[in-house]
Order: structure tokens, then sequence, then C-alpha cells
């Protein structure tokens, strides 16, 4: 039942109630050096980063305001940085994205990473191998 139903109250009273906003940045495509083989820290391999923002964004739509949203070009700038420190796991890389993701935009409420390793060396065939990780 809708909360119109329920009360009188205009929905701004019920702020766990307001719709909430997502935003999605997919495939910020780097070419990094993370893994535990030594081939993998000289020769590298294919990464792709997707980000998923979850927030009120609604003074942003009103205002036509970037402080109030999430800057694209701030989050290509962040990922990228990140992707260029060597790290043995993109479990590790994907902590290290996520706390300066929360950092910079504190508007989002949740914030979702994923990254996937294209073609990682394995004793067979595997295509790719994708770790994701979701503020709590």
């Amino acid at each position: 039942m809708p909360i119109r139903q329920l009360t009188n109250l205009p929905i701004y009273q019920f702020p766990y109630l307001r719709p909430m906003q997502i935003l999605s940045i997919k495939k910020i495509e780097t070419h990094s050096f993370h893994g535990c083989l030594p081939e993998e820290r000289k020769v590298g391999s294919r990464f792709s980063t997707d980000l998923e923002f979850e927030g009120d964004f609604s003074k942003a739509m009103s205002d036509d305001d970037l402080s109030q949203t999430v800057d694209y070009v701030l989050v290509h700038q962040i990922v990228r940085e990140e992707m260029d420190i060597p790290a043995n796991l993109i479990e590790h890389v994907a902590q290290r994205i996520m706390k300066k993701m929360q950092a910079a935009f504190p508007m989002a409420s949740f914030v979702k990473v994923s990254i996937t390793k294209f073609n990682p060396p394995v004793n067979g065939q595997l295509g790719e191998a994708v770790f994701t990780l979701m503020s709590s």
C-alpha cells in the first residue's frame, strides 16, 4: 500500500521512503599489473572496472549542480590511479577504490565496485575473473 494511503503527511517526512537514484559508470578499461605471478607484473593484463552509486541525487537533478552528484571525471581519475598501483589481488585494489569513492562522494549512500580481469593465467581456459565489493 502506498505511503500516501497510510498517512496525510508528505513523502519528504519519511526520508527512508524517498526514491533513491542509481548512477552506473561502466567499463573503465585499463592495462594493469595485478597478479601473484611474476609474468603478470611484467606483461600486465586487461582489466575493466564498473561502479554503481546509489543515493539521493534529487538536488543535482533540480539544480543542475555537479557538486551534488558523482563526477565521472573524478571517478575515472581515481580508478586509473588505483589501477596503476600493482597489487597481488584485485580484491585489494577494489577495496582501495571503494575507500576513495566513499571519501570523494559522501552523497552516495551505497557504492559497488566490480573489477574484471580478462584471461587470467590458469592451467586451462578462463575468460575472466570478477570481484565485486559493495559498501555496507
